[in-house]
């Protein structure tokens, strides 16, 4: 009787496989499609919406010869265009990691009357139409404008120059900052800045050991990103740079003449270096993160 009941008890052979193959596979089945096809849309949307515009712009720049090349994207007021644009931009986006990272903390630390109000106003750039952005800071800096008209009796011009170039920036650029650091700030643990505190630390040294490390890669992000965004931006900077030639003029608006002249390889040329700049520039900043993360993880 104890051989058949083990018998009966004991397991159909291929059964338990068969099983554990089912659900091996079930596993294994993913939502969406496998590996290879979601690869292949990948590279082909990448292709076709990054890849075959940005190989066209070089292609294009492939019309000149060398010394074309060099004419073009060297000559005095392109040089002056560049100091513009991309000092302009890093400034810009320095601004926006201090400021940015204040009015993240603000959301995230504190509750006050019309909190989701002012939550929703750092979208705001995102949302506005440049040039409503350009002519709104023309309106309220120039000389005869709202704030501009107390200021330039005290000798502090803020529009129709560089320093306007740079206001602009910083106003398209602050939401990214905000944006990326936000999130990061919501999930650190409280306890470690209370235990940090406890132990006797200053606020200094619990923000600087404590919260900086966490959210220092995001800070780089949001750096990145404004700065991506202020090299490229046009609409809200033309308002109000004034776009005088070797004072106030930016690199897109260089393009933008050479385009109206039917200089379209001089055009591209002017293009293809501020295409590679801004691409060292960024793959700068992501070492700068991934080695940050490194180092974190250590």
């Amino acid at each position: 009787m104890a051989s058949s009941a083990a018998t009966l008890a004991a397991p159909i052979p291929g059964t338990t496989a068969a099983a554990g193959g089912r659900s091996a596979s079930a596993a294994n089945r993913k939502v969406l499609p496998g590996f290879s096809l979601t690869l292949g849309y990948t590279v082909l949307y990448l292709a076709l919406i990054v890849l075959i515009p940005l190989s066209a712009l070089v292609l294009k720049t492939f019309t000149l010869d060398w010394d074309q090349f060099v004419t073009a994207v060297t000559s005095p007021r392109v040089m002056a265009s560049y100091r513009l644009t991309f000092g302009a931009s890093f400034l810009a986006a320095v601004v926006n990691v201090f400021t940015g990272l204040l009015v993240a903390w603000v959301l995230v630390r504190y509750d006050f009357p019309f909190k989701k109000l002012v939550d929703a106003l750092v979208d705001l750039p995102f949302a506005l139409p440049t040039a409503v952005a350009g002519i709104s800071l023309t309106a309220l800096l120039a000389g005869n404008g709202w704030v501009g008209q107390y200021l330039e009796p005290l000798g502090i011009k803020l529009a129709f120059n560089p320093n306007g170039v740079v206001i602009a920036l910083i106003f398209i650029g602050l939401p990214f900052v905000v944006r990326t650091v936000q999130p990061v700030l919501e999930d650190t643990e409280r306890e470690l800045e209370e235990a940090a505190m406890s132990l006797g630390a200053t606020r200094w040294q619990t923000f600087s050991r404590v919260i900086l490390p966490a959210i220092l890669p995001a800070l780089l992000t949001g750096f990145a990103m404004a700065f991506a965004r202020a090299v490229g931006e046009y609409g809200s900077v033309i308002f109000i740079a004034g776009n005088m030639p070797m004072v106030s003029e930016i690199t897109p608006l260089i393009i933008i003449g050479k385009l109206e002249q039917y200089d379209y390889a001089g055009a591209t040329a002017v293009a293809t270096v501020m295409l590679v700049i801004s691409f060292v520039l960024l793959l700068v900043i992501n070492a700068l993160q991934a080695w940050q993360r490194r180092r974190s993880g250590a």
